[in-house]
């Protein structure tokens, strides 16, 4: 079958793969219909996240058709139109009982790499490293899927891919980050990045009740994005302050709620930008965490901090002491993706929400590593690829 595989730092190609097969009873095999490539994906094609293996299948923004299932496979049928959320969770353990589905005891095989790095294993994700799992991604024409009672969400509607593809990953982690901002009714929240999650966290900023949305980003077409769709007031920080703006937009109390949408590859300005740009270059530090360190800044005193983005290792001069002297709340993790599935695939089907209003580009899967390199570089408008393989 063909796949996009990793090969090295921006060094992505189509090759010939071997197809998946059932590996263990609770399996199900999807031939796959839509594909994404999501910002985190870049965190791979840049280099940036350990555990890379040349020939790793990437991609975990998948949905299709079911195709095999194990003979302990209780809740999906060949023929099944599903959905595949990037966590695998194994359903049994206790995160999994208490619907941290992200947080799964047995779906990482490489959890002792994990421990070793961050202290616990978090769940295994599909294409994201041999730290996470090293399991094969959904960029391809079929996947295995583990603990396929666990994880997929049939889809039983006539909704194009399009509008149900982003269950598996952008809707539900923008609305988590909103959850975890604890946004309440008449709330001024700012969100830093503008690409999909970030699109995602402002639309769900307003399902919870927010007041104002405010949308911080350096790249125009995104800060259209946001206010067309999102109607949410635009700072270009390349442009104005971000502190001096957000403060003037709150009476000088600064926002509520903060949303980190961006993570480790933030782009600071000035002179804390080149420094931490030239830091990681030198390896001195993993992570750009200057999103992190304005949103502590800017927040208001009591508030809440959303940290949707993600960070791969370490950060350099976090300000803790003005985040602990504010009595700001700080939330994060990858996504309970599994939570989410019903209650959003509902508000898609009640047409509260049509995801695809994020899609810029729609191609195959043989022009995946064309559409990585105009992603990352924001070329021609790209905000979201969806592949067809």
């Amino acid at each position: 079958m063909k796949a996009l595989t990793w090969h090295g730092e921006q060094d992505i190609r189509v090759e010939e793969v071997p197809k998946p097969e059932l590996a263990n009873p609770t399996d199900a095999i999807i031939e796959v219909t839509a594909t994404a490539i999501c910002g985190s994906d870049l965190h791979l094609y840049n280099g940036y996240m350990p555990g890379m293996r040349e020939g790793d299948v990437l991609g975990h923004e998948p949905m299709g058709e079911v195709v095999e299932v194990g003979r302990d496979v209780e809740t999906l049928e060949v023929g099944d139109r599903v959905v595949v959320p990037f966590t695998i969770s194994c359903g049994s353990c206790w995160f999994c009982g208490n619907e941290m589905f992200s947080l799964c005891d047995n779906s990482n095989p490489n959890a002792e790499l994990a421990s070793k790095a961050m202290g616990h294993s978090p769940a295994g994700l599909f294409g994201f490293s041999h730290l996470l799992g090293g399991y094969a991604g959904g960029q391809a024409e079929y996947l295995r899927v583990p603990y396929a009672d666990v994880g997929p969400v049939t889809v039983d509607s006539d909704l194009p891919d399009e509008q149900v593809l982003f269950l598996s990953d952008i809707f539900p982690t923008g609305y988590m980050a909103a959850e975890n901002a604890d946004i309440e009714d008449g709330d001024t929240v700012a969100v830093w990045g503008c690409g999909p999650v970030g699109q995602f966290a402002i639309q769900s900023a307003w399902m919870f009740g927010a007041n104002q949305v405010i949308a911080i980003d350096r790249v125009q077409e995104r800060l259209d994005m946001a206010s067309d769709h999102g109607d949410a007031v635009t700072v270009n920080f390349e442009h104005e302050d971000v502190y001096d703006r957000l403060q003037s937009l709150t009476g000088g109390r600064g926002p509520d709620r903060c949303i980190d949408a961006v993570g480790t590859e933030a782009h600071g300005t000035g002179l804390e930008g080149v420094t931490d740009q030239v830091k990681q270059e030198m390896h001195l530090q993993d992570d750009r965490p200057h999103v992190l360190r304005q949103a502590i800044k800017c927040c208001r005193k009591g508030g809440t901090l959303s940290v949707p983005g993600v960070y791969i290792r370490e950060s350099d001069n976090i300000p803790f002491g003005p985040l602990m002297n504010k009595a700001l709340t700080v939330k994060s993790g990858q996504t309970h993706v599994q939570h989410y599935l019903d209650p959003l695939l509902e508000k898609i089907e009640d047409g509260e929400i049509d995801p695809s209003f994020v899609i810029t580009h729609q191609t195959s899967l043989e022009d995946g590593p064309e559409m990585y390199e105009t992603f990352n570089d924001k070329d021609d408008d790209c905000i979201k690829v969806v592949m067809t393989p």
